[in-house]
């Protein structure tokens, strides 16, 4: 199916209602869900991110485009299910233990659901626990946000615990985490933003 332009300029753009008449407009004529996914609304998304690599769209846009994107993926998701479609991998993400800041945490959740990842978003104030009850539940990445100094060095504590499961990649990022820092806890990944982390995700499971 060729790409549905009017669906990838809504979701470029932000218009959420007209992503959902379109999705609407799609099932109801029997569309195929898979390739309206995969061919339109996925290279959306990714647009949005290689603009924001351009600094031709900031923040706000790119969090205007992915709740755009949400807005479609709703009414796909229960078809998608049924379909048996698989999601690229399961990806947990949450704001560590101590630290209640979510509005990045949130960018990144919803970039990564919009390149085709399954995520499970475990909100703020996450402890190890909560990060390895998602893995046990088949998470194969942890993305960890911080956005506090002083929340910082729970980062470390997460990274140390997965060390007992080498399959498990944690990726960590917000406003004072840097590279060295990651590098110094031993995270397998670093990203500075939303559009990085998808990618930093992508390649830490050796899926581009």
């Amino acid at each position: 199916m060729a790409r549905n332009t009017v669906l990838f300029d809504a979701i470029c753009n932000g218009k959420a209602n007209v992503v959902e008449q379109v999705v609407r407009e799609a099932i109801d004529r029997g569309d195929n869900v898979v390739e309206l996914l995969t061919e339109s609304m996925i290279p959306a998304m990714k647009e949005i991110g290689e603009r924001f690599a351009r600094n031709e769209v900031y923040v706000p846009e790119m969090l205007i485009s992915a709740r755009a994107m949400n807005t479609g993926l709703k009414l796909l998701e229960p078809l998608l299910a049924k379909q048996g479609h698989q999601p690229l991998a399961k990806v947990a993400i949450g704001t560590v233990k101590g630290d209640l800041h979510d509005i990045g945490k949130n960018l990144v959740a919803m970039m990564l659901k919009g390149a085709g990842f399954e995520v499970d978003d475990l909100g703020v104030n996450c402890d190890v626990n909560k990060f390895a009850a998602s893995v046990q539940k088949g998470s194969r990445a942890v993305c960890c946000s911080a956005l506090l100094t002083t929340t910082m060095p729970y980062m470390k504590t997460v990274v140390e615990h997965f060390k007992q499961y080498p399959d498990v990649k944690v990726i960590i990022g917000g406003a004072p985490v840097t590279q060295a820092y990651a590098d110094d806890i031993g995270a397998h990944g670093f990203a500075t933003n939303a559009s990085d982390a998808v990618k930093v995700v992508s390649a830490c499971l050796g899926l581009s």
